[in-house]
């Protein structure tokens, strides 16, 4: 099964769950890893807020997708398998699934908790049915991760990919969920390096009216004007389209920091409290952005896990359109 890994490696995939990994490097790290069992896991916990291509896959490619998971399964011989899927995918697939993969050794955990479980350590402390709270890392879950095991963590369109390359079907391609003020809201499968322009024109969404976008789901996604939109989307793969005049900025604001005091697990201190102050001050009638803008910042370098940090990114860049909003605007 080296073969697959190195398949893998010289097509460049990279993870699609939001932190980018190359996929071959980490099945390969997996692989090499001496131990008498092995743990593989499909996450489809898809909790971002916005963000619904693994749903659209799973809905269209559930056998594609179910054959690549297989691909990891059959890595190494003593190995389990963990299929956990949000409640509203339980509730639909569950059925189909367990016909599916009937004689494989693979357990469905419908999920308990929310947001965090997209993140691979949380996840694997909510199969083990601990608080959800991240591990620190290193080591990482190909090393030692569910019950202290070698556990391998690709979401559903990884292992969608993965089977498109052991058929020789891959070409470089990935989904992108788009919603928000857009004539054609979907998921759309596109290459790989599409930058957000390219995408609203292929899609039929390039909007004729002041827009601004956020990349990469509707919490913790980057906001960004018109005159960015010249990257690619990585990450999540999601594209939220705001029109500039009829959308409340400051609600929005208040919304995504609603979202974030709610899902945070309370175990570091910057998430815990910075998340809390940046609430108070946005709440206030007369707010002082700048030091919005310094507790984004100390989020983003010392928060724990990502959640505190997707947050201070998040927050920055929408702050930013706010006060040139507001500059332009008297």
């Amino acid at each position: 099964m080296n073969e697959i890994i190195e398949k893998i490696k010289q097509s460049g995939l990279k993870g699609r769950g939001g932190a980018n990994f190359p996929v071959g490097i980490k099945w390969e790290i997996f692989n090499a890893t001496l131990a008498n069992k092995k743990y593989v896991i499909m996450n489809a916990a898809e909790g971002e807020p916005d963000v619904f291509k693994d749903r659209y896959i799973l809905e269209n490619h559930l056998e594609e997708t179910l054959k690549g998971f297989k691909l990891a399964l059959d890595l190494f011989e003593n190995t389990q398998g963990y299929i956990f899927l949000n409640k509203s995918l339980y509730d639909l697939l569950e059925n189909k699934i367990r016909k599916f993969v009937n004689k494989w050794p693979v357990n469905l955990v419908k999920e308990k908790g929310g947001y965090l479980n997209g993140e691979e350590t949380v996840l694997i402390e909510s199969i083990e049915g601990h608080r959800l709270e991240p591990r620190i890392k290193p080591p990482y879950p190909p090393e030692k991760g569910l019950w202290q095991f070698p556990t391998l963590i690709n979401n559903v369109e990884t292992f969608y990919h993965v089977y498109q390359i052991s058929q020789n079907q891959y070409h470089q391609t990935r989904f992108y969920s788009l919603t928000g003020d857009l004539n054609n809201i979907g998921v759309y499968e596109l290459k790989e390096d599409s930058n957000i322009l390219e995408i609203l024109k292929q899609t039929k969404n390039l909007s004729e009216k002041p827009f601004f976008v956020q990349v990469g789901g509707g919490a913790s996604g980057i906001f960004l004007e018109q005159e960015n939109l010249d990257q690619p989307i990585s990450g999540a793969g999601s594209l939220i389209v705001y029109d500039t005049n009829k959308t409340d900025k400051i609600k929005l604001l208040k919304k995504i920091l609603s979202f974030f005091l709610k899902e945070n697990c309370g175990q570091c201190v910057p998430c815990r409290e910075g998340i809390y102050r940046l609430n108070e001050l946005i709440l206030k009638k007369s707010i002082d952005w700048l030091k919005a803008k310094e507790l984004c910042q100390t989020l983003k370098e010392s928060s724990f896990c990502g959640l505190g940090v997707g947050c201070g990114m998040a927050c920055e860049s929408l702050i930013d359109i706010i006060v040139k909003f507001n500059q332009a605007n008297g």
